[in-house]
């Protein structure tokens, strides 16, 4: 954020600038939208060289449905504000993808068992694309019994997967 007016005045005077991450595709809830919206903001032209991307390479390995999906990214960090966008979305029917720190995991999954439902199908996708890439497939519940005893679960880069809501979890309200 703190270059992107730097950055976009070379652009604008005719240089080149690559943005590229080393860990799958940029932008995709990262900080470098900042400056991709600067650059369109001023005219300039954007264009991407599409990579990995760990929601898509999650969702794909997740063995959940792939035809709809809803991504969100990060949940918030606080508990309190995490917990009322886990309600937000308690009846979305469709498969819900979402990024999560290794320190948050076994207190994000508590959440999403006891706001989502323990039976609600779910996926844990690691380390994806690297040497350690592991796929943990299971329910709410048994992954959130998991990310307690084992501490792999909790290292990397984590995709959560979750199946979407029946119809009638759906129209419970």
């Amino acid at each position: 954020r703190a270059r992107a007016p730097e950055l976009v005045a070379r652009l604008l005077a005719g240089d080149s600038v690559a943005l590229v991450s080393d860990a799958g595709t940029p932008l995709m809830s990262d900080p470098g939208a900042a400056l991709v919206a600067a650059a369109a903001h001023a005219g300039v032209a954007v264009s991407t060289v599409p990579g990995c991307c760990a929601a898509i390479a999650g969702l794909t390995m997740s063995a959940l449905p792939t035809d709809r999906f809803c991504f969100e990214g990060f949940l918030p960090a606080k508990p309190v504000a995490r917990r009322r966008r886990l309600e937000e979305l308690r009846h979305e029917p469709r498969t819900l993808v979402f990024y999560e720190a290794p320190h948050r995991i076994a207190e994000t999954l508590a959440d999403m068992v006891a706001l989502l439902g323990d039976a609600r199908p779910a996926a844990i996708a690691r380390e994806l694309t690297k040497k350690f890439e592991t796929i943990y497939r299971d329910t709410l519940a048994g992954l959130a019994g998991r990310a307690t005893q084992d501490e792999n679960l909790a290292r990397g880069e984590i995709v959560i997967v979750i199946e979407g809501a029946t119809r009638d979890e759906t129209s419970a309200d």
